[in-house]
């Protein structure tokens, strides 16, 4: 296109656009008014061909005139499955001005994690939480938005995004508040579905106001742009028929005027019939009839640019379509002077190579690519990726060229395709895996390789479908090709996924039936010791029967390997929850551990057992008063997390528990600031899972403690904290708290019927830790009054547990109900005995409540201070009101 037509092109698109002009001149004076002002975010959408690049353009010189710093980028219709094309081009701006060391400087501890995506470190091996990578990519681009102010973000054609860099942009959106940018997306509506839809829908609903959708332009608007364009004796049917023809669209009506132009015909009415068919030449088959007319080297060199899509160059035109480096130069010139490629448009993207092309419009790339011959565009499409492979490329670039090509039985493709499968997954992109994966089925592969893809595909859709996941991995297991170890590995990792997909008895059932198939030894002892771990995380299927068989199979174990490690894990879980002794219980765990630490292959990123068999480690000592030990194994696992990546399930789990040990130990702030963190993560990964129910219960526990009665009640609302509940255990026991939090609210007789479906779920599993589920001791406190003599046993069953179990907390809370129970001296002599069992126990807030009840007790100044102060040590603040309260009355106190 000439500069006259890109002039008129321009000026025809803005045309009657006076309207999103203003508010885009606004929007950038406020920008720039004060840097720690809020960010916008401002959607354009329209039908092709309704001047949202042009406006786009515009807004580029407006904001560059103000002394904007503009980055800009362009979704492509044949691009859409490179993950993270966008998000690359609208920052290679920054990133191609910075050092290594800079890039690292500013980036900072996200550098590893973001700079694979961005293309500017090296990925390791394995596979990346794609959640962590988008977290990475918001908090990269918030530090260098910060540098650059005033910045604007530019995006065209976002419909035509790939869904990594949508995912990103729909989290960045979000995060606007505290970051002067300028956010500027354009869009064709539909084109989308799915993911990339849903992302869509959160942009534009960032955005805080209504979306800006482009009109046509009226036909006075369209009169005057004919006669700007072909000259003012242009006559008034004329321009009607003009407007008629086009329906206002300004590309449309750019190009009809051009072909007017070219063909000398007369803007009189005479003529008007004639504006039709010039219309049809421009654009679907009249365009495609066009280009075949330029000749067969023209049009091989389009079709080239087609299938490459971006980055078009005479050069790589002239490998792709076989032609010497003379007439592809001469065919560019051509297709230039016909308006079907140009020089890239600034908005559409940031530096360029010399003598680089686009298509003029989307439309017309479309046109051409689907023009194609089926035969030929998928020829052409394996001989781009060769060329890609050729000079260095990795399999993940070629890739989308390879899902293009038609299944032949080539086995060097599979092998490709699961190469850059694995470059997908290592900079956190598991759908564009899954395409590739699942396209190498189609070849299909070899026999011997089949169920290897499917297990790769199953690896892939882990995090995103463990549907999908569970289909595949059946898949392979039913047919031949995995070894031993490789099979009994797919066999659990199958299991996590129907468990993570709430089918726990399928995966108790899948486990057990593949370790029937095996004779004794260290492969059948690893699938009993998952079975037992699925059980033991499946409430209905913990029994005394169970416990039974665990104990007398954990009983043959010396903690010599993993599995014998695993077992006496579980054994020691099991234990605890039942409220066997607790120093039998540190002994199996202790037993687990290898000079104190996780055995090697035992750790929180090591597949082979996953992050279940360790939560229950660290639980068992939770509850078992080795609050020391609990803390180090979850901050730990929150470490391992963090710095491999997984942003997930994992990192929320990881933060639920260890928000468990700050609550047993008494550091109720932490506790409450850490599973809201895990909260965050679990409404990412989906409501109604374990691990959502895990973060939302402890973090109304720990609310209860603190003495926010009124939040608590908010956030059970708001997370659905209430019946029916999951079928796996949940810690904190999930009715134990629900009930104590009826109660706290007044919901007395609810609260009731809690705890006692609380004692009967515990009867049925054969007994209860009164620690791990108090539900003894609140529902006998809530009983006190309408039936003391029941509370009066329930106090005394949970004592005689308490002891049993013989830790100091257990003991402490069992005399502390009992103390609550009494009045006169008894009452005295029972809250001074829970002190001294609380005040050796490692849990502060217990001991803080024991404190100040035991000075009201004996009416004490000097303990009700000690009490006061140890619970505003620990956050509790509705003790601390409590005993202030006693304090500031001062009746009968001494």
């Amino acid at each position: 296109m000439t500069e006259g037509r890109s002039s008129a092109a321009a000026a025809a698109s803005l045309w009657e656009r006076d309207a999103e002009i203003a508010t885009v001149t606004r929007t950038l004076d406020g920008l720039r008014a004060d840097q720690s002002s809020a960010g916008s975010l401002l959607v354009f959408r329209g039908e092709a061909g309704l001047g949202k690049t042009a406006l786009l353009t515009e807004t580029r010189r407006i904001a560059e005139r103000r002394g904007c710093t503009v980055w800009s980028a362009r979704g492509g219709e044949t691009l859409k499955s490179v993950p993270f094309n966008v998000v690359r081009q609208l920052l290679q701006p920054a990133l191609v001005s910075l050092l290594p060391e800079e890039a690292r400087e500013y980036l900072g501890d996200w550098y590893d994690i973001a700079g694979p995506a961005l293309g500017i470190v090296d990925p390791g091996e394995g596979s990346v939480d794609p959640q962590y990578v988008c977290d990475g990519l918001v908090a990269a681009v918030r530090r260098l938005a910060r540098r650059e102010w005033p910045l604007v973000l530019i995006i065209d054609d976002a419909h035509w995004a790939d869904q990594e860099t949508l995912r990103w942009l729909a989290a960045f959106a979000e995060r606007l508040d505290d970051l002067s940018v300028l956010v500027v997306v354009a869009r064709r509506p539909g084109e989308v579905s799915g993911e990339s839809a849903r992302h869509l829908e959160a942009i534009a609903a960032a955005a805080g106001r209504p979306v800006n959708n482009l009109s046509a332009l009226t036909p006075e608007a369209t009169a005057g742009l004919t006669r700007a364009t072909v000259g003012r004796h242009a006559d008034d049917p004329f321009c009607r028929e003009v407007w008629a023809v086009t329906g206002g669209n300004p590309y449309d009506t750019v190009e009809l005027l051009a072909k007017v132009l070219d063909s000398e015909v007369q803007p009189v009415e005479s003529r008007a019939g004639e504006l039709r068919a010039l219309n049809r030449a421009a654009r679907g088959g009249g365009l495609v009839d066009r280009l075949n007319g330029l000749g067969i080297d023209a049009t091989q060199f389009a079709w080239a640019a087609a299938i490459l899509g971006t980055g078009i160059s005479v050069d790589l035109v002239a490998q792709l379509a076989s032609m010497s480096t003379e007439v592809a130069e001469r065919c560019a010139e051509l297709l230039r002077t016909a308006r079907i490629l140009t020089e890239p448009d600034p908005v559409a993207g940031t530096e360029t190579e010399a003598g680089e092309l686009e298509f003029v419009h989307p439309l017309i790339a479309s046109a051409v690519y689907n023009s194609i011959p089926p035969a030929v565009c998928t020829a052409m499409h394996g001989v781009a990726a060769q060329i890609l492979t050729e000079t260095g490329h990795g399999a993940a670039e070629a890739s989308r060229h390879l899902l293009k090509v038609h299944p032949d039985d080539d086995e060097e493709l599979v092998e490709q395709l699961r190469e850059a499968a694995r470059e997908h997954l290592a900079v956190g992109a598991p759908d564009a895996a899954r395409r590739c994966l699942e396209r190498a089925l189609e070849e299909p592969p070899r026999p011997e390789v089949h169920a290897h893809v499917l297990l790769e595909l199953g690896h892939a859709t882990l995090l995103t479908a463990p549907s999908v996941t569970i289909e595949h991995l059946q898949s392979a297991l039913a047919m031949p090709g995995l070894d031993g170890g490789q099979r009994v590995d797919a066999v659990v990792r199958l299991s996590q996924a129907l468990l993570h997909n709430d089918q726990l008895e399928e995966a108790v059932r899948t486990v057990e039936a593949e370790a029937a198939r095996h004779g004794a030894g260290p492969v059948k002892l690893r699938l009993q010791a998952v079975q037992f771990m699925w059980e033991g995380i499946h409430g209905e299927t913990v029994s005394q029967e169970r416990s039974r068989r665990l104990a007398e199979l954990a009983g043959t174990c010396t903690g010599r390997d993993n599995s014998e490690r695993a077992l006496l894990i579980l054994r020691g879980f099991d234990a605890m929850t039942h409220g066997e002794n607790a120093e039998e219980v540190l002994q199996l765990c202790d037993r687990a551990l290898v000079n104190g630490r996780l055995a090697p292959g035992l750790g929180w990123t090591d597949g082979e057992w996953g992050i279940e068999l360790l939560m229950m480690l660290g639980s068992a000592y939770a509850y078992a008063d080795r609050l020391d030990r609990a803390e180090s194994l979850f901050a730990e696992a929150l470490r391992a997390y963090t710095g491999a990546g997984w942003r997930g399930g994992h990192l929320s789990l990881a933060n639920a528990f260890l928000g468990l040990a700050y609550r047993r130990q008494g550091r109720l702030r932490d506790a409450e600031t850490t599973l809201r963190e895990a909260l965050n993560l679990a409404e990412r990964v989906g409501r109604g899972l374990p691990l959502y129910w895990s973060s939302t219960c402890g973090l109304v526990d720990t609310l209860l403690a603190r003495g926010h009665v009124e939040e608590a009640w908010s956030i059970a609302e708001q997370y659905g904290f209430a019946p029916p509940y999951p079928s796996t255990i949940v810690l904190p026991d999930i009715r134990s708290v629900r009930g104590r939090l009826l109660l706290a609210v007044g919901r007395t007789e609810e609260g009731i019927n809690e705890l006692e479906a609380a004692e009967k779920t515990a009867a049925s599993r054969g007994g209860h830790n009164p620690v791990l589920a108090p539900w003894s001791i609140d529902l006998a406190k809530a009983l006190a009054t309408q039936d003391p003599a029941r509370a009066t046993q329930l106090a005394a069953d949970a004592r005689r547990q308490a002891e049993r179990f013989g830790t100091d907390t257990a003991i402490g809370e069992a005399l502390r109900c009992a103390a609550a129970l009494e009045t006169g001296q008894r009452a005295v002599r029972l809250a001074a005995q829970a002190v001294a069992y609380l005040e050796a126990s490692p849990c502060q807030y217990e001991h803080a409540a024991a404190r100040v009840e035991y000075g009201i007790a004996i009416r004490s100044v000097a303990e009700l201070n000690r009490g006061l102060a140890l619970a505003r040590s620990i956050g509790a603040d509705g003790l601390a009101a409590q005993a202030r309260e006693v304090l500031e009355t001062g009746r009968g106190l001494r």
